[in-house]
């Protein structure tokens, strides 16, 4: 493991997805610890999108966007939100020069798929229909997101493509959660790495299905077909479940005709760029904001 990032691992916050209720105050709790992101240089806006139910969202708009992103923040599909994924959307909207599109969706246990999916569609269908009021070309809207996040930006793209819905220009999937099958290589042999390991995997998806079965929308390594989705940046973590799926999903992709960039991060766990101090966290963080930018210029 990376020395910068080991030397944090007894600091990491407790998350256990056993208990909801707890994971998500002991993430609040670190999250509002930590420093506050630079957004001089961009207009921040919480907004409601109208849904069933509405959904909240928070706008980085940084000036002369020429692109935006629906943000979909990681949690397992447990815990997160607008406020503790402040910091990597500041981040990401000053690194990209998009409108980031932070979406708040509905969590489970309490709200299991499709309801997290549902929300984030809204705020895609949203989004390219106020392109103009946020001063971007509607033809330049991607779609991303980490772990949890990362499965939902990957199931927007199916369900667009398949419902004739908004285009979308680009996926950028940075350690996705894709498959609840856990068979993989990486699945069944991380036990123990820090912050998700399978434990904490087979809790989130028993959360986010809740005894249903696994459609492509929920699990997107389960689609058979990958053809017509837009191209993908698709980065993993060494030491972290998810990280054949996501290697397999790539592969797949590009067997389909997708174009695709893949980047397998040494020395990392899931969710470790959110130790920014860390030199690999700096340029983890900033390879997902400059692939945004190329993907979103002329």
């Amino acid at each position: 493991m990376d020395p910068e990032l080991e030397a944090f691992l007894p600091l990491l916050p407790e998350a256990d997805l056993n208990d909801p209720v707890a994971a998500r105050a002991s993430i609040a709790g670190y999250a509002a610890a930590r420093p506050v992101p630079d957004t001089s240089g961009m207009v921040v806006e919480d907004r409601t999108v109208p849904a069933e139910p509405d959904v909240p969202v928070r706008l980085y708009r940084p000036h002369r966007a020429q692109g935006a992103v629906v943000w979909l923040h990681g949690g397992g599909f447990v815990f997160g939100g607008l406020d503790s994924e402040h910091m990597m959307a500041g981040l990401l909207a000053a690194g990209s020069g998009a409108v980031v599109v932070s979406v708040g969706y509905r969590l489970s246990p309490e709200h299991r798929f499709p309801a997290a999916l549902d929300d984030a569609y809204a705020v895609l269908e949203w989004t390219a229909a106020h392109a103009a009021e946020l001063g971007v070309d509607p033809a330049r809207i991607a779609v991303g997101g980490h772990s949890a996040g990362g499965n939902l930006a990957a199931a927007l793209t199916l369900r667009a493509r398949d419902e004739q819905g908004p285009a979308i220009r680009f996926q950028l999937l940075n350690q996705a959660g894709l498959d609840d099958r856990q068979e993989t290589w990486s699945a069944r042999n991380f036990t123990d790495t820090p912050w998700m390991d399978r434990g904490r995997l087979a809790a989130s998806w028993r959360h986010y299905l809740g005894g249903q079965a696994a459609t492509p929308y929920a699990a997107p390594a389960r689609a058979t077909d990958l053809s017509g989705l837009p191209p993908a940046h698709i980065a993993t973590a060494e030491f972290d479940p998810n990280r054949d799926e996501d290697i397999a999903y790539a592969l797949r992709l590009l067997q389909a005709g997708v174009s695709v960039e893949l980047h397998q991060w040494p020395g990392t766990f899931h969710g470790s760029q959110a130790i920014l101090s860390a030199d690999v966290s700096q340029r983890q963080v900033a390879e997902l904001g400059a692939v945004l930018r190329r993907a979103l210029s002329g």
